[in-house]
Order: structure tokens, then C-alpha cells, then sequence
């Protein structure tokens, strides 16, 4: 009787003693959408202007951190624009819907009421035409950089503000008017959304 006393009040305080540290865990992961806008820088060469319509698209994320400052992060976004290129036979635009999957590190700092971060990793671009015959679809590799902060609205919900930029070589469709077009680009997303922890 008293060893079974025992070994239960034992166990009871190695669960209770466990708590904290099993709390600290469920705030190690987090999940947000959120709603940007893309915005490609117009670039120059050759004589080739190229460039993309201003639009916006939904951004889904998973973030994983191993410490109260450290983790990782997957991205999936789409968005629908046209690509334009500045041809000598004339102006073409290719409208496409572009996929965009990332993985980045990283890192933040809780202060009292937010939580600033910033991040970087890679990823890829996938590019698909729309009513363009003889387009195809491309991916391009992305280098990813960006910042921004999470506001607290209660101890699990959270408003995401953000910014994230890509640098990668711009799309040809593998089009015969395109050949020889694609450069390095810069694309700017901003964004804005909702998310929670556990």
C-alpha cells in the first residue's frame, strides 16, 4: 500500500514537474495566411525590357522552432500576373499563374506584445501560361530574404505583417520570341494576415 502511494505520488509530481516543459513545446510551432502583393522589378537587356503586372495572392506558412529564437519555415503561395516583354516585333504579354514553394531559417525575438523576425532560404518559382499558345511552363530557383513581426491579439492568435523578396531568373515559356530574355529579377512581396501557435 505504501509503495503503491508512493510510486503514484512520485509519478504525479514527475508529470507536474513535466508541464511546463511540455507547454514550452506547444509553442514551438505555428501556422499563418496571409494576403500580399507582388510587385517584379522592371529590368533592361539587350534592348529587351521585361517586366510583370502588379497583383496580389494568399501565402500559407509552417514555422518549427528548436529554441525561443531559432527555426525553420515551408511556404506555399500563389498569385496570377502577366509577364511582359519589351520584343523588337512588339510588346508580348504572357498572363501565368505562378506557384511559389520556400524553405528559410528563422530568427526572432519576443518582445512584450510582438515577436520581430527575420529570414532567409530558397525555394523554387513555378510559372504556368495561361491562353498563350505554345507556352510552357517553367520553374525557376529563388534565392528568398525577408523580415517583419507577429502582433499578439491573445496568448495563441496573432497578426503576421511581413516582407519578403526573391531573387531569380525571370520566365521565357520556352516561347521562340522569348529565347534569350531571361535575366535576374527581383520581386517584392508584402504581406499581411493571421496566425496561430501551438
Amino acid at each position: 500500500m505504501f509503495r503503491t502511494k508512493s510510486l503514484t505520488t512520485i509519478l504525479m509530481g514527475a508529470a507536474l514537474i513535466s508541464l511546463p516543459a511540455f507547454s514550452q513545446e506547444l509553442d514551438r510551432s505555428e501556422v499563418s495566411v496571409q494576403a500580399f502583393g507582388s510587385f517584379v522589378k522592371n529590368t533592361t537587356d539587350n534592348g529587351v525590357s521585361q517586366s510583370a503586372t502588379n497583383s496580389g495572392g494568399v501565402l500559407a506558412s509552417y514555422r518549427f522552432f528548436f529554441s525561443d529564437s531559432h527555426g525553420v519555415e515551408v511556404n506555399y503561395g500563389y498569385s496570377l500576373n502577366t509577364q511582359t516583354y519589351g520584343l523588337e516585333s512588339g510588346p508580348l504579354g504572357v498572363k501565368s499563374g505562378q506557384h511559389e514553394a520556400t524553405a528559410a531559417y528563422v530568427y526572432r525575438h519576443k518582445l512584450h506584445g510582438f515577436t520581430p523576425f527575420v529570414e532567409a532560404g530558397v525555394g523554387g518559382l513555378v510559372f504556368d501560361p495561361r491562353d498563350t499558345p505554345g507556352a510552357s511552363t517553367q520553374a525557376r530557383a529563388a534565392f528568398l530574404y525577408g523580415g517583419g513581426a507577429d502582433f499578439n491579439l491573445t496568448s495563441r492568435i496573432f497578426v503576421r505583417a511581413e516582407y519578403r523578396g526573391f531573387v531569380y531568373n525571370s520566365p521565357t515559356f520556352d516561347l521562340t520570341a522569348t529565347q534569350g530574355t531571361d535575366r535576374v529579377t527581383h520581386r517584392a512581396e508584402p504581406s499581411v494576415g493571421f496566425g496561430y501557435r501551438f
